[in-house]
């Protein structure tokens, strides 16, 4: 197999001398081979025709650029790889945020099959082939460059966003969510102005910026905003979505990416109505998150509600006043004995029976009033872990100031 030089066959180029003749033949025409190929993008774009006057002679500098590179390489002595960097080095750097990398396409394509076709109009025919052979290698060459400069350009656009997020979510977690920040998160493509919701879990084992946006994929398949960053050993991401509020919503979503977190618990936090009181939703989830621990059998993910006695235990004050409030004083105002069955319920080790006797009530009565009280606090007595922060309820309920009464003796 004869050599070559970066695709091309020396063993079909001619020497040097001759290709300094071609390459000075070639170079007589290069102007009205940038005018034709101007004309062409004319004629067959519209996106090149609705560009200002300034970015349309910014195109006609990369067109003139990238022919004449062609020329200059072509009359190389020694023939080797292109250098092509200076072909798009020749318009502003902004010229790649205003056309896209589908458009740079179609600008090289057009560029190339005009020259071609000027190649066969204006050229001797001794030199069409050797020139075609030639056009072909180059133009691959300022492809590779395109790309270059659009897969770069894309890694910095993506650096900045994910600073950008990591300073959005660290703001929500801080409670700092002003327009500012609410301008950021609709930058990061936060649509949402109904409910949020904040998960906390262990840092993922593989490369953030991948978990990220395998979060980010799960998300836009259950049609819900994220934003998302990795803080230390965990990652916090916070959803947003008007759904969040139907009951298990947020954590049927948290369910479709939890396996992206690292091994531990996932807590999802409670909705809250908008993105600026996502705070709360965070305190909740982080405060969980510390006290997860505590339970080691908690499925994956798990509510922030759900780990209210592991909070409590910890010295989350916001958790013992939500076990006294929500749990023993509404059972101390249901009165109906609901607060003395469900203490002799549980002193009794859970048994309906045993209960029954010492309150000379019948057993029905019991099982009666068990179920007001799961009506009454969303919590069943008869249920290990429910019993659990019952328990634990009515002894914070006694002892946090504004709950402490004398509970009432009914029979």
């Amino acid at each position: 197999m004869a050599a070559t030089t970066r695709g091309i066959n020396k063993s079909l180029l001619p020497s040097a001398k001759t290709r300094s003749t071609i390459a000075k033949r070639l170079s007589g025409v290069t102007g009205e081979m940038t005018t034709a190929t101007v004309a062409e993008m004319e004629q067959r774009h519209a996106w090149f025709r609705r560009l200002s006057a300034e970015h349309r002679s910014w195109v006609t500098l990369v067109a003139q650029a990238g022919i004449d590179g062609f020329v200059r390489w072509f009359a190389e002595p020694e023939p080797s790889g292109p250098v092509t960097s200076e072909v798009f080095g020749s318009a502003p750097r902004e010229l790649a945020r205003r056309i896209s990398l589908y458009q740079t396409v179609e600008l090289v394509r057009t560029t190339i099959e005009v020259v071609e076709d000027q190649i066969d109009e204006v050229m001797p025919k001794a030199d069409r082939p050797i020139l075609h052979a030639a056009i072909v290698q180059y133009s691959r060459e300022v492809a590779f460059s395109a790309a270059e400069i659009y897969a770069r350009a894309a890694e910095l656009r993506g650096a900045w966003d994910a600073r950008l997020e990591a300073l959005t979510v660290d703001a929500v977690l801080r409670g700092e969510t002003d327009e500012t920040v609410l301008s950021r998160a609709s930058t990061l493509g936060w649509r949402s102005t109904a409910a949020a919701v904040v998960v906390v879990g262990p840092a993922p084992d593989r490369e953030s910026a991948q978990a990220l946006e395998a979060i980010r994929h799960a998300a836009a398949i259950a049609h819900t905003d994220m934003l998302g960053a990795v803080q230390g050993d965990r990652m916090v991401v916070v959803l947003g979505g008007a759904d969040l509020t139907t009951p298990g919503r947020a954590a049927e979503v948290t369910a479709g990416f939890a396996s992206v977190f690292g091994a531990g618990p996932v807590v999802v936090g409670p909705a809250v109505d908008h993105l600026m009181e996502a705070a709360a939703s965070a305190r909740e989830a982080l405060s969980a998150f510390r006290a997860a621990p505590g339970w080691p059998e908690a499925p994956r993910p798990v509510a922030s509600s759900d780990l209210l006695p592991e909070r409590a235990l910890s010295g989350d004050g916001h958790a013992r006043r939500a076990l006294a409030r929500d749990l023993y004083d509404p059972l101390r105002a249901a009165g109906g004995g609901l607060l003395e069955t469900l203490v002799t319920f549980l002193d009794q080790g859970l048994s309906v029976e045993a209960a029954a006797r010492l309150l000379y009530v019948h057993a029905n009565t019991v099982r009666y009033r068990l179920r007001r009280i799961h009506e009454v606090t969303g919590y069943s007595p008869t249920d290990p872990r429910d019993a659990y922060a019952l328990r634990l309820a009515l002894t914070l309920g006694r002892l946090l100031p504004g709950s402490r009464r004398e509970e009432p003796a009914e029979a």
